[in-house]
């Protein structure tokens, strides 16, 4: 799958064709299992081509995925009721006028390769949040053991001279 693929295109505020303002929108669309592999690369440009054919101007996207689904999804195509369990999920954010969405929704309604799709107004800025980091090959800290009696418990006199050299040499490190 590929990450993110973003347009060479930098493109700071919404552009204008036609005198109508741009406003930013993102579709995430579910497409049917039943793709081979090697065309779904296909599908997911002629869905671009769909986006561009309404004056849209692609920001960013991701080419489609399969995936497992939360819960069996049905479609009806043609009186045939399908059932989907998994599925190709990818994502197009762009540019396009608020009158053509409209017609993008009727012609993405109609395509039998989409079990679902959803068609959000957005913002331009990247709201992905990055995976954290986690380092599997660190146990996780175990407190030290509370030992009762006077004699563990021994009073040492801190010297601040010495702590401070100590972090100057952390710090230096």
């Amino acid at each position: 799958m590929q990450e993110n693929e973003n347009n060479d295109k930098d493109i700071t505020s919404a552009p204008e064709i036609g005198g109508g303002d741009l406003k930013v929108y993102e579709v995430g669309y579910l497409l049917v299992p039943s793709i081979p592999e090697e065309e779904v690369g296909a599908v997911y440009g002629n869905l671009k081509e769909l986006i561009s054919s309404f004056d849209g101007v692609m920001i960013s996207d991701e080419m489609p995925g399969m995936i497992n689904l939360a819960y069996t999804m049905q479609k009806t195509v043609q009186n045939v009721r399908s059932k989907y369990s998994t599925g190709y999920f990818g994502w197009m954010k762009f540019y396009m006028s608020a009158e053509k969405i409209i017609s993008l929704k009727k012609k993405l309604d109609l395509d039998s390769k989409i079990i679902r799709f959803l068609v959000l107004k957005t913002v331009k800025e990247n709201t992905i949040a990055a995976k954290r980091f986690v380092h599997k090959d660190i146990a996780p800290r175990k407190k030290a053991p509370v030992v009762k009696g006077a004699e563990s418990e021994e009073e040492v006199e801190i010297n601040k001279e010495e702590i401070d050299k100590e972090i100057d040499a952390m710090i230096a490190a």
